[in-house]
């Protein structure tokens, strides 16, 4: 099978440019193993190189066993890019090797309270957060989104999920607090809760609840039925 040079194909078919615009995800192994040579030789391009080391060791396992010796065998690899090789799956197996992240599970909105309670309940103006959440419910990550005055604060469903999409969750929890001790929600609250969970549905992100947090008390909206 022929491969094209990379720099024939059009800017939206080269794996470094999809990998950019569509994740690591949609790429094959060739198209990951092009990246990592960089270029070809005057007689094949990175994607015919790439075509030729797993066709010679038929999958990553053998490939990750393979000696930089070996990899040199491979006509258009030399020294250098196996190196270049070796090293990228090296990185690869100690990624593997890391001990698995003891996250956080969201079942109920008293798990949320017992992550946010003591930041929060103090504060002097409104700080919204979120917690990033994967499919099963793990937090990834907890993002301040806006920070606010006394009794309000303003958030865009833009800052929201611009940075739930960069962290790849899967849904989000939304909480801010009340200065004023009471989390009783405005309005406001429920208003904007129901237009991020609009916005969230048109980006594929679920809102699961938003918990409002006061002096030592919290309501969640969902709990309530209010979203």
């Amino acid at each position: 099978m022929s491969y094209p040079v990379l720099r024939e194909l059009p800017p939206e078919q080269r794996p470094r440019e999809r990998m950019i615009k569509e994740g690591s995800g949609s790429l094959s192994d060739i198209d990951l193993l092009a990246i990592i040579l960089r270029t070809g030789t005057a007689k094949a391009s990175a994607l015919e190189l790439a075509a030729g080391i797993i066709g010679r060791f038929r999958d990553l396992r053998n490939l990750s066993q393979a000696t930089i010796e070996e990899l040199s065998t491979i006509k258009g690899i030399g020294a250098v890019k196996a190196v270049q090789v070796k090293a990228a799956l090296e990185l690869g197996k100690r990624l593997a090797s890391l001990p698995s992240e003891d996250r956080t599970v969201i079942r109920c909105p008293e798990d949320v309270c017992s992550l946010v309670m003591e930041e929060l309940r103090d504060l002097d103006r409104e700080f919204f957060q979120a917690l990033l959440l994967n499919t099963k419910n793990q937090v990834i990550s907890r993002e301040t989104i806006s920070i606010g005055t006394l009794n309000a604060s303003m958030v865009h469903p833009r800052e929201l999920y611009k940075i739930a999409i960069r962290r790849s969750a899967a849904a989000v929890i939304l909480v801010h607090n009340h200065p004023s001790g009471d989390p009783t929600p405005s309005r406001e609250d429920i208003s904007l809760t129901k237009r991020l969970i609009e916005a969230g549905e048109i980006i594929g992100i679920d809102v699961l609840d938003h918990i409002i947090i006061g002096d030592n008390k919290f309501i969640s909206l969902k709990s309530k039925g209010l979203i």
